[in-house]
């Protein structure tokens, strides 16, 4: 991970620690206690995850965004459905040996592809997924704040991952062994089961856009190759899962659709 990625998740955290103790702060003046509500929200996520497994041996870290619908009932229990979009995750490393690997004579021995013209050209290969999840989850409440708290939640799904080959101009660079369904020969597209757990806090409160909560997503998945075909890969090898893992921080905003009108309740000198 570079120093600027380093940076902006500092002073993400450092952003949402900040605003938290202020509403807290500003709340303690009047000391209200809440009670558990029914409550639907959505929430607009973002993390940074390393990979493990057998896609650690192709990819670095990646980032990720998401939306999700929320439940929460009144004891709690929390229910979701969530979609998850990762990027930014560039491959292992470029040594000779392991491009080839992968993609065969498109790379020549100075590390360069060859277009059609003969000219040495650019490609840029990342990692590109996505999933789809649903699960359930409880909120712990820490406090007098009762929809605030630990929250654990799992969800079980589906995931999509391939390397994206991204060609500037590819009207003038040209490169033909990934041009249309050739190019499905190198992207090693995969897809299976997935699962995740996330283990943070989250914090409700009266005024809506200051919700939020953040915490650590462990990921799960198993998946094999979803063509029938893939360059440098062995027949046998294509109906094979592999498992993989993610870990990584994760915050979201909080931005609550309905909710049950509260009781409130004061304290007394």
């Amino acid at each position: 991970m570079s120093w600027r990625k380093y940076l902006v998740l500092i002073f993400g955290l450092f952003f949402i620690l900040l605003n938290h103790n202020i509403l807290m702060s500003q709340d303690r003046d009047s000391k209200p206690i809440d009670t558990t509500t029914k409550m639907i929200w959505i929430d607009a996520c973002f993390g940074y995850q390393f990979p493990f497994g057998n896609l650690a041996d192709i990819f670095k870290s990646n980032f990720t965004l998401g939306i999700g619908l929320n439940y929460k009932t009144a004891s709690n229990w929390t229910w979701s459905a969530h979609f998850d979009y990762k990027f930014g995750s560039n491959l292992k490393n470029y040594e000779i040996s392991f491009l080839q690997s992968l993609f065969g004579d498109v790379i020549n021995s100075h590390n360069d592809i060859i277009d059609a013209w003969g000219r040495a050209t650019t490609v840029y290969f990342e990692g590109r997924y996505f999933s789809i999840n649903a699960g359930f989850g409880k909120i712990f409440a820490l406090d007098r704040w009762r929809n605030s708290g630990l929250w654990l939640h799992g969800d079980l799904g589906y995931i999509n991952h391939k390397i994206y080959i991204n060609i500037p101009d590819p009207s003038s660079n040209r490169i033909l062994q990934f041009e249309g369904d050739y190019k499905k020969l190198y992207d090693r597209r995969s897809s299976g089961f997935y699962m995740s757990q996330f283990f943070g806090y989250l914090f409700m409160h009266k005024v809506r856009v200051a919700s939020f909560y953040a915490g650590v997503e462990v990921a799960e998945m198993w998946t094999k190759f979803n063509r029938s075909y893939a360059f440098n890969v062995e027949p046998e090898q294509m109906s094979i899962y592999k498992f993989s893992l993610f870990l990584g921080v994760k915050i979201g905003w909080v931005i609550p659709l309905h909710e049950k009108k509260k009781v409130v309740k004061y304290y007394y000198n």
